[in-house]
C-alpha cells in the first residue's frame, strides 16, 4: 500500500517541512558526491552508533568529525541509498505538512527532534553494543505519522495497491492507512532481528509511539 496523496488542505505553507525536504535530498546528493568509500566514511562518521554513544567504544580519529552527541541529529539527514530517501521524502511530503499547520513551525521542529530521538533511543537501547550506524529520517518520520493519526483519523489518504503488475487506487481513512503501516512494522521487528534485516524496525515503532504520545500535549501547549 503506498500513499500517493491526502486530501487534508493546511492553512498555512509548510516552511519546515519544504526545508527538510531539501536538507535531505542536499546531504544525499553530498553522499554520492563522496564516493563509496567517502559514503561510508560519512555514515560512521555521522550517524546514530549505540556501542559509541553509550559504550565507550571510540572511533578512529579521522571519524570524529563532531560531538558524539550530535550523531542522535545528523544520522537523521544522511540516508542509505535513493529508495531510502525516495520512500521517506514521500511520506514526509503527504503528511508532515498538516502537522506542521496544527503545531507551528517552532513546536513542529521541536517535536521532530523529540520524535526522532525516542526513535533512536528505541532501537539502541536494547542493544547498546551494536557499532551499526543508524541512519535515515524514517525514525522522526514515523512520529509525524503518529501525530497523524492522532489528529486527522478520518482524512482520506489516496494509496496505490499494486497487484501483480497492475496499481490499483483507494481513498481510505488515514487511521487505516497508517495504521497497517504500523503493523507492519511491529510484524517486521518480531520477525527479523536488527543486523539481518538492515532496517531499523524498532526505530519506527519507537518514533511512530512518541509522536501519539507527544502531539498531544503539543497541541494543548499551543491552545493553552
Amino acid at each position: 500500500m503506498i500513499p500517493l496523496r491526502d486530501d487534508n488542505p493546511t492553512r498555512t505553507r509548510p516552511i519546515v517541512t519544504y526545508v527538510i525536504l531539501a536538507l535531505c535530498a542536499i546531504v544525499f546528493l553530498w553522499q554520492l558526491a563522496l564516493g563509496p568509500g567517502g559514503n561510508e566514511a560519512a555514515v560512521y562518521a555521522l550517524g546514530f552508533i549505540p556501542a559509541v554513544v553509550f559504550g565507550g567504544v571510540d572511533l578512529p580519529e579521522q571519524l570524529v568529525w563532531v560531538p558524539t552527541p550530535l550523531t542522535i541529529f545528523t544520522s537523521m539527514f544522511l540516508h542509505g541509498g535513493l529508495l531510502h530517501l525516495a520512500g521517506n521524502m514521500l511520506y514526509l511530503w503527504i503528511f508532515a505538512d498538516n502537522i506542521e499547520d496544527r503545531l507551528g513551525r517552532g513546536r513542529f521542529v521541536l517535536f521532530y527532534a523529540l520524535c526522532g530521538i525516542a526513535a533512536a533511543l528505541a532501537q539502541a537501547i536494547p542493544d547498546l553494543d551494536s557499532r551499526i550506524p543508524m541512519i535515515g529520517a524514517s525514525g522522526a518520520i514515523s512520529g509525524v505519522l503518529g501525530a497523524y493519526v492522532i489528529l486527522f483519523p478520518r482524512a482520506r489518504v489516496l494509496v496505490a495497491i499494486p497487484v501483480f503488475i497492475v496499481l490499483y487506487t483507494l481513498r481510505l481513512p488515514a487511521i487505516w492507512v497508517l495504521g497497517v503501516w504500523f503493523l507492519g512494522q511491529l510484524l517486521s521487528s518480531v520477525a527479523m532481528s536488527s543486523a539481518g534485516a538492515g532496517i531499523a524496525f524498532r526505530a519506527h515503532i519507537g518514533g511512530f509511539v512518541a509522536g501519539v504520545l507527544l502531539v498531544t500535549f503539543f497541541t494543548r501547549s499551543r491552545r493553552g
